[in-house]
């Protein structure tokens, strides 16, 4: 059975839905299935090639403007095969790219995985709008979060919130670093901040409360991600893209995405997440982990949460409990069941 997946981003650029496309693709093909991503062509990748069993075909997109949909259909119908020879196709995010060929294959089984939000608060209402119309023409779909349902009004056939390996940074999950133990102030403080650099998962007040503690304290600071505000953070640490074995070393984490909470939790690690708007608020609030965080929405308490991390060892625990059974086998499994429903 041959799947097609259409993603705006993918492998080697980072990110979270390029992650869960990468990971589900490779246990897919571990099954037998066959797997194709369609996704953008960036600088320094090639247009055509197969990794670990992945075919990937990137469109050269050109400028980001009103006429860039226009090229993607274009370059979907010079290349109609790859939804002919599929047997499920699937968009993540993305469903416009797949617009006009959903009413050419009728019978094409569609299905979409919504993945986050936009960057702007409150949504558009046209953002919602194409939310719900991607959804009343799938098959069928999966929301990576229970907040999409209360903000897009989507019906999600199912909900996850992504996986973890089950090695980190070299190491078995179970074999992962204790949880924080009491730091004399005298002592370095390991932080790693996950995420994109930009004010709407709340950069700002990560950045405050850095400054403030390094003020009283030696803090040591790893950013694993890149964004507007990529100069500011250099001020006051390394930034970089991410590795596992940054996970494993930090005390704490300060994480913007499930998918960057999730491998916190793995490796025993604090996690620590903020909120400027009550859609991120619900983001956070509505998931089945959010008693295992710390989620905060001022720089006091970020910092007050750091400066007592020996009073969320008993959540470090609960929180590992809890995402040992979040697997990426499990997130394929659902996929498939999705996909069997029709």
């Amino acid at each position: 059975m041959t799947i097609l997946f259409f993603a705006r981003l993918f492998w080697p650029h980072g990110g979270g839905v390029e992650t869960h496309v990468l990971e589900v693709g490779k246990r897919l093909i571990g099954k037998g299935y066959k797997v194709v991503v369609v996704t953008e062509l960036l600088a320094k990748t090639k247009e055509k090639e197969n990794i670990g069993g992945i075919e990937i075909f990137r469109i050269p997109v050109g400028k980001d403007n009103w006429f860039k949909k226009f090229r993607i259909w274009k370059w979907f119908w010079q290349n109609r095969k790859l939804i002919q020879q599929a047997d499920i196709a699937h968009a993540h995010d993305v469903f416009f790219w797949y617009l006009p060929f959903r009413f050419l294959y009728l019978n094409k089984p569609i299905y979409t995985t919504f993945h986050g939000y936009e960057t702007k608060f409150p949504p558009a209402k046209k953002a919602i709008f194409v939310r719900r119309l991607s959804e009343k023409l799938s098959w069928g779909n999966i929301c990576v979060g229970d907040y999409i349902k209360k903000w897009y009004k989507t019906k999600p056939n199912y909900i996850t919130y992504g996986g973890v390996n089950v090695h980190l940074g070299g190491v078995m999950v179970s074999q992962a670093q204790q949880p924080a133990t009491i730091r004399g102030e005298d002592q370095k403080l390991n932080i790693l901040f996950i995420g994109r650099l930009e004010e709407d998962i709340g950069i700002s007040l990560y950045l405050q409360a850095i400054r403030k503690m390094k003020k009283t304290r030696n803090v040591d600071v790893i950013f694993l991600g890149d964004g507007s505000f990529r100069h500011e953070a250099e001020k006051l640490g390394r930034v970089t893209t991410f590795q596992e074995k940054f996970v494993v070393q930090a005390d704490v984490v300060f994480a913007s995405s499930y998918l960057s909470m999730l491998s916190a939790m793995a490796a025993k690690k604090p996690v620590v997440a903020v909120y400027t708007n009550s859609l991120k608020k619900d983001y956070l609030t509505m998931t089945p982990f959010a008693k295992f965080i710390t989620i905060v929405d001022s720089l006091d308490k970020i910092v007050d949460t750091v400066k007592n991390l020996e009073k969320t060892n008993q959540m470090v625990d609960q929180a590992y409990d809890w995402v040992k059974g979040q697997t990426w086998e499990k997130i394929v499994n659902l996929y498939i069941k999705l996909w069997k429903m029709n």
